[in-house]
């Protein structure tokens, strides 16, 4: 077993981009229990709740200063017809969620409960408007509604059900996969709705809407630029058309085949490496959907907006095979701590991104068991990054002396060492990943243009990839303190050496002298 030994050159004084505290969101779908049983729990349930939100989950989530929600969907979204599920609850219409388990649903979790989640919160709301089964009308409405003052059909309706002043609701999808369950639609085709619909998604008062097109699956670049092209032209010196303000991008990591994912908690190392390769594909695919959009818009002034993203297995078994609920172990925690790596490095064009999903589905921050909560790997990732939010992204330059890498089955390789720096509020911090799953690793922060003080570090890792949290063991994979694993250097105060076990996730935190 050879340890990987590497130096990770860190510019104090050459600032990237900003960080947007809006990669780090998240998304809440109509699907198994991530609404109801998750976030909602109704107003009659035991456990405590405020007008039907269930409280600990609350908690949980404002720990992590959770920027924005995605809601209603995903799939969902594009049968959801909002004007359903406002006003008196046991006058609502029911319905049948034909994507997602074809189960019923009474519309209980609606327009209204969503914006009080969000409040309680503390987190922006995203909405995704329905394209693939709604009409212009039925969304610009819907805007309406949420955010107009003073006195018209829709503010009327919005007082009628309780609610005096508008909402600040900014983010708005326009239709979600539009390509797929959104409506299997050609590129040409929804470009031309995406113009129409966002023509009619008006902005009211100073609510200023920032409008996201239902962008791409995976590498499909030629749907990106038939987007683009939308709104610009190759090379033009002008400010794109004011149509939308963003595009999406969905990408979900697997080790399997779409039909065959694999197993959430019972794999191989072999397994473990091509889940860490796929993870690591999304810095080629946002880089390669950037440039497209470079070419059409040079000063970056459309963003990237990944608002799906995350790791995808079978079911567990026993479970409603259209509830998607999955169990989350440390191998999911180092995908996301890549990705995060990955978004920093692209902060300049990426401006959001949703984690899929929050609760009790797929990569969940949070699982529930009747009245018990369990924080997954993935959930303490968020929080030992959350200092990113908003922060400065800092040039890493990184220089391996031995190991650092995995040949696959493909011939390829893969990198087994992430890192990703940044400051804010005079605070330095670096994110580290060793993905090996056998072989510790030395990294050496080399940290010039600037001085720190001491430093600190947390540790994220167990005894085998595969471990993961429950009710009877919730804190199997936990973070802790791993100021034994940094060590200085007296004659260079520059120099930090960080020790990686095996499979494991660090954060180094500073504050920046002078």
């Amino acid at each position: 077993m050879t340890t990987t030994r590497g130096t990770a050159i860190v510019n104090l004084d050459i600032e990237g981009p900003t960080i947007s505290r809006h990669l780090y969101g998240h998304f809440a779908e109509h699907l198994g229990a991530c609404i109801y049983g998750g976030f909602y729990v109704g107003e009659d349930s035991e456990i405590p709740h405020e007008g039907g939100i269930r409280l600990d989950v609350v908690e949980a989530l404002r720990a992590l200063e959770i920027p924005n929600l995605r809601w209603p969907g995903g799939c969902f979204a594009d049968e959801y017809h909002w004007k359903d599920g406002i006003g008196p609850k046991e006058s609502r219409p029911r319905m049948v969620n034909t994507h997602w388990g074809d189960v019923e649903e009474n519309n209980h979790f609606g327009t209204h409960e969503f914006l009080a989640l969000c409040e309680l919160l503390g987190a922006e709301p995203y909405i995704s408007g329905n394209v693939g089964s709604g009409t212009v009308q039925e969304m610009s409405e819907w805007v309406e509604y949420l955010t107009r003052d003073g006195d018209s059909p829709m503010v009327r309706l919005r007082k009628a059900n309780g609610r005096d002043e508008p909402w600040r609701v900014r983010f708005w999808g326009i239709g979600n996969e539009t390509w797929g369950c959104g409506g299997n639609m050609r590129a040409e085709y929804y470009a031309d709705l995406a113009r129409q619909y966002a023509t009619y998604c008006r902005d009211h008062g100073d609510n200023t809407l920032y409008r996201i097109a239902s962008g791409a699956s995976d590498n499909d670049l030629a749907w990106t630029e038939t987007l683009m092209k939308q709104i610009s032209c190759p090379g033009c010196e002008f400010t794109p058309k004011n149509f939308f303000q963003a595009l999406s991008l969905h990408y979900y990591t697997m080790a399997g085949t779409w039909e065959a994912k694999g197993s959430a908690t019972e794999f191989d190392t072999d397994t473990y490496y091509r889940t860490l390769a796929a993870a690591r594909r999304i810095d080629r695919i946002i880089t390669g959907h950037s440039t497209v959009m470079d070419l059409y818009d040079p000063l970056r002034t459309v963003g990237l907006v990944l608002d799906e993203w995350g790791t995808w297995w079978d079911v567990e078994p026993g479970t409603n095979p259209g509830f998607l609920f999955q169990q989350n172990t440390l191998r999911d925690a180092l995908v996301a701590g890549v990705h995060f790596d990955i978004f920093h490095k692209h902060a300049g064009r990426l401006v959001m991104a949703n984690i899929a999903q929050t609760v009790n589905v797929l990569q969940a921050m949070i699982l529930t068991d009747g009245d018990r909560l369990v924080r997954t790997p993935t959930y303490h990732v968020f929080e030992m990054n959350k200092g990113h939010q908003d922060a400065t992204s800092l040039p890493v330059h990184l220089k391996l002396a031995a190991g650092g890498s995995h040949a696959l089955p493909d011939g390829k390789e893969l990198d087994t060492l992430s890192v990703s720096a940044s400051t804010k509020d005079g605070a330095l911090l670096i994110s580290l990943s060793n993905l090996d799953a056998d072989a510790p690793a030395e990294v050496t922060l080399d940290l010039r243009g600037g001085s720190v003080g001491t430093p600190t570090a947390r540790l994220l890792t167990a005894d085998r990839p595969q471990v993961f949290n429950s009710p009877q063991d919730p804190d199997a994979v936990a973070p802790r303190p791993w100021d034994e694993g940094l060590r200085t250097d007296s004659d260079r105060p520059g120099l930090l050496t960080v020790t990686l076990p095996a499979h494991s996730f660090a954060t180094v935190r500073a504050p920046i002298a002078g």
